[in-house]
């Protein structure tokens, strides 16, 4: 990769081919969620608390659904991604679901050619910071777009996920990161026999990258926590083993799959 815009029109072209498959997956629940049901997990729900009255920027947010639920319960949603197809979906969902949300299309490190205010709260969860190269930017993003004492709530996939192979079999790749991983795939995450394949450009962030930009850039954590399972069924060898609680099944309770956390702008 030599040039930023290179990642860019790669992962765009992924995240709208991967768009149609994800409407129609049962991973997404579609018709569930247009008669109502919330796409958000308890992990967040927790942590985001009561959100009437809040303005949330919602960074990376696909087609849009976590944004919708945040704004039926009472909140102020921008949503923010970099797929012109996801972002015209969620305004074309939010219309349907008449939703007060508001969606912007654009690469985050972008967003401020784009937007112009201040939020209570942003928010981003799930396999997101894999698609950006830089944290430092990515915090400077986040504190740019707080209040002061507004409040990030991250939730995502841990970096010891990240290092095994598909199969979970053997560490493929390294947990700090050493550069652009770029990958090619049949089917998608949220249905791995749909019919498409596409290329897509990742990194790899340790928990010590991802804290670091976080505090280098006047955000103060007050609450970390590590989890050994995932809320979603999205990764090869997985077992349900509570309702909505899935790991992977050869390694049980073994590893970290996610983590959380709340920071304040100081």
């Amino acid at each position: 990769m030599t040039k930023s815009e290179d990642y860019i029109a790669i992962n765009r072209v992924s995240w709208n081919n991967r768009t149609d498959a994800h409407l129609k997956s049962a991973f997404y629940d579609m018709p569930g969620f247009l008669q109502g049901k919330s796409s958000l997990k308890d992990i967040e729900l927790q942590l985001l608390g009561d959100v009437r009255d809040k303005s949330i920027l919602h960074l990376q947010c696909h087609f849009g659904q976590d944004s919708i639920s945040l704004s039926r319960s009472g909140a102020e949603v921008t949503g923010v991604d970099l797929s012109d197809k996801a972002i015209q979906t969620a305004v074309d969902i939010a219309k349907q679901t008449n939703s007060s949300a508001k969606f912007i299309c654009s690469d985050i490190y972008d967003l401020p050619s784009h937007l112009n205010e201040q939020f209570d709260y942003v928010f981003t969860s799930y396999g997101v910071i894999g698609w950006l190269p830089d944290l430092d930017r990515w915090a400077k993003i986040i504190s740019h777009y707080l209040k002061p004492s507004g409040k990030l709530v991250f939730v995502e996939f841990h970096p010891v996920v990240w290092m095994f192979d598909d199969d979970f079999t053997k560490v493929g790749y390294n947990y700090f990161n050493s550069g652009a991983i770029k990958e090619n795939e049949n089917g998608t995450y949220a249905d791995k026999d749909a019919n498409i394949n596409q290329d897509y450009v990742m990194w790899n962030h340790s928990l010590g990258e991802v804290l670091g930009s976080l505090l280098a850039n006047g955000l103060q954590v007050s609450h970390f926590e590590e989890f050994d399972y995932s809320p979603y069924d999205c990764f090869s060898h997985t077992v349900e083993f509570e309702p909505g609680k899935f790991r992977i099944q050869h390694l049980e309770n073994r590893i970290p799959m996610l983590y959380a956390l709340v920071a304040s702008k100081i």
